[in-house]
C-alpha cells in the first residue's frame, strides 16, 4: 500500500461520513425530526390549502421561483464540471504551482488525476440530482394545474390529488437536497487536494455544518415540533 494508505483512508472516511449522514437524514427515526422533513410537513399543508382557493396564481409563482433556484444549482454543476476537467488537463501545471510552495504537497500526477476524477464524479451526481428534481417540479406544476375545484375538495378525488401531488413535491425536494448535500461535501473533498489529513478535518467540519443546519439552527427551532 505504500505512502498511499492515508490517502485511501481519507477519501473511504469521507465516502463513509456522506453515506452515514444522508441515511441517518433520510430514513432513520432521528432524521424525521430535521429541518428538512419538517418542511416536507408544511408542503403537504401547502397542497391542502390550494383546495380552498379558486385562483392559485400565487401557487403557480412560489413552484416557478423552486424551479429556477434548482436550474440555477443544475447550471453551476455543469460549470464545475468543466472546472474539473479542466483542472485535469492542467496537471502538469498544477504539480509547478505545487512545487513553488514553502512545503512540499506535490501528489504524483496519477494521484492528483484521480483527485480530479473524484471531484467530477461529484459534481456530475450533483447535475443529474439537480436535473431530475427540476423534471419533478415541472410534474407537480402539471399536478398543481390539475388541482380539483374548491367545490370537490371533500371528494375522494381530491384526498388522492393531495396526497398524489404532495408525494412527488416531496422527492423533488429529496432530490434537490441530495445534490445540494454533493456541493457540501465537495468543498470538504477539495481539502485532498492539499492534504489527505486535511481532508479528515474538511470532511468532519461539513458533517458539523450541515447537521447543525438540519437540527440545531434557527431554521430549525423556528419550525417547531
Amino acid at each position: 500500500m505504500g505512502s498511499y494508505w492515508v490517502d485511501i483512508l481519507a477519501i473511504g472516511f469521507f465516502a463513509l461520513e456522506w453515506t452515514v449522514y444522508a441515511v441517518t437524514l433520510e430514513h432513520t427515526a432521528y432524521g424525521r425530526d430535521s429541518l428538512s422533513a419538517r418542511m416536507h410537513r408544511y408542503r403537504e399543508v401547502w397542497v391542502r390549502r390550494m383546495l380552498d382557493r379558486e385562483t392559485r396564481m400565487v401557487d403557480m409563482q412560489i413552484l416557478a421561483s423552486l424551479q429556477n433556484g434548482t436550474a440555477f444549482f443544475a447550471s453551476t454543476s455543469l460549470l464545475a464540471v468543466g472546472g474539473a476537467l479542466a483542472l485535469l488537463r492542467s496537471t502538469n501545471e498544477a504539480m509547478a504551482v505545487l512545487g513553488t510552495l514553502p512545503i512540499d504537497l506535490r501528489p504524483s500526477p496519477a494521484l492528483w488525476e484521480i483527485k480530479c476524477l473524484g471531484l467530477i464524479l461529484i459534481f456530475v451526481y450533483a447535475f443529474f440530482k439537480f436535473a431530475w428534481s427540476y423534471r419533478l417540479f415541472n410534474y407537480v406544476a402539471i399536478l398543481l394545474g390539475a388541482m380539483p375545484q374548491t367545490k370537490l375538495r371533500d371528494t375522494p378525488e381530491a384526498e388522492a390529488h393531495v396526497i398524489r401531488t404532495t408525494r412527488l413535491f416531496e422527492t423533488a425536494a429529496r432530490h434537490f437536497n441530495r445534490g445540494q448535500r454533493a456541493f457540501f461535501f465537495a468543498l470538504g473533498y477539495l481539502g485532498w487536494f492539499v492534504s489527505p489529513w486535511i481532508l479528515f478535518v474538511t470532511t468532519a467540519a461539513v458533517v458539523i455544518v450541515t447537521w447543525r443546519r438540519q437540527f440545531a439552527s434557527n431554521a430549525w427551532r423556528a419550525m417547531g415540533q
